[in-house]
């Protein structure tokens, strides 16, 4: 009678990465077992041969299929790293990406007070407004998002990191009390609704309402660059993320809603990404209890 081949963190890995798609199938598959066994990830270079436990070889197995089937790893995870933060993630989330860490960077190179008002609309997981908070513990940092679950998790994060950040329930600026703010920071959805690459990779499972924004990708754009004034300071900052080939279309919202100062910058890969503008200085702040606040 012939034993069973021993089941081997290198061997499940190699058939692992044989079976994953996508640019990186062998760090796919690392993350998953590390997760499954509670090995690091350099254990299984330096200990290939090590052996996995049945159980835990099926767990890991259930999750390859999956990936396989394209649930991005984030997901099968229940985390992702952003900032040198780890934040819990899930499906009623977007996956927060390493080159929105160019907002955040953006954000942080703004001439903003000791003690600055920041809002971060359509937070998620709480990303940008977490990054923001663990880097200047002084500033005010608040957040919201329209879906219930996003701000439980957000809150959540908030909570077992530490950071000092309010988040609230709020479709932009609708719901929102407080304010005004010295930077309000976003990245909304910004996709439009007949984009190829809603059908392509990871965001074909992340929710639609965290990616899609009208015909042409602009309509929660347009939103909150017409309404921040509204919140802003005067001399405040809007900054805001959008796609790759959106720069010169916001930069006209921006100059046309009367802000100056108005840029765009590029994110790791060379694209013009975000667009950020000032509300000027000595502008009227509009009575907030009587201003328009139905967005959306």
């Amino acid at each position: 009678m012939t034993s069973k081949p021993s089941l081997t963190c290198e061997s499940l890995l190699q058939e692992a990465a044989r079976r994953i798609a996508g640019e990186t199938p062998r760090l796919d598959a690392e993350l998953l077992l590390s997760h499954v066994t509670r090995l690091g990830r350099t254990s299984f270079r330096a200990w290939p041969e090590q052996e996995i436990s049945a159980t835990h070889a099926a767990r890991f197995e259930e999750l390859v299929s999956k990936r396989v089937n394209g649930t991005p790893v984030a997901y099968l995870l229940g985390n992702q790293e952003f900032w040198s933060l780890p934040l819990h993630v899930s499906s009623s989330t977007l996956i927060p990406r390493p080159d929105t860490e160019c907002l955040v960077e953006a954000a942080l190179s703004l001439p903003l007070p000791v003690s600055a008002r920041v809002l971060d609309l359509g937070t998620g997981t709480g990303a940008i407004a977490l990054a923001l908070a663990s880097e200047h513990r002084e500033w005010q940092v608040s957040a919201c998002d329209c879906v219930p679950e996003a701000v439980e998790l957000a809150q959540r994060n908030a909570r077992e990191l530490g950071l000092p950040v309010s988040v609230t329930q709020s479709s932009w600026f609708r719901g929102l009390s407080g304010g005004p703010f010295d930077l309000v920071v976003s990245n909304p959805p910004y996709i439009a609704a007949e984009d190829h690459h809603l059908e392509q990779g990871d965001v074909r499972f992340e929710p639609a309402s965290a990616l899609v924004s009208g015909a042409d990708g602009l309509d929660d754009l347009r939103v909150i660059i017409n309404e921040s004034p509204d919140w802003l300071e005067a001399g405040g900052w809007l900054l805001v993320e959008h796609g790759f080939d959106q720069a010169a279309a916001v930069r006209a919202l921006f100059e046309a809603r009367g802000f100056v100062a108005v840029e765009s910058r590029k994110d790791y890969g060379n694209q013009e990404r975000m667009t950020l503008g000032q509300w000027p200085q000595g502008a009227a702040l509009p009575d907030q209890e009587t201003g328009d606040q139905d967005a959306q």
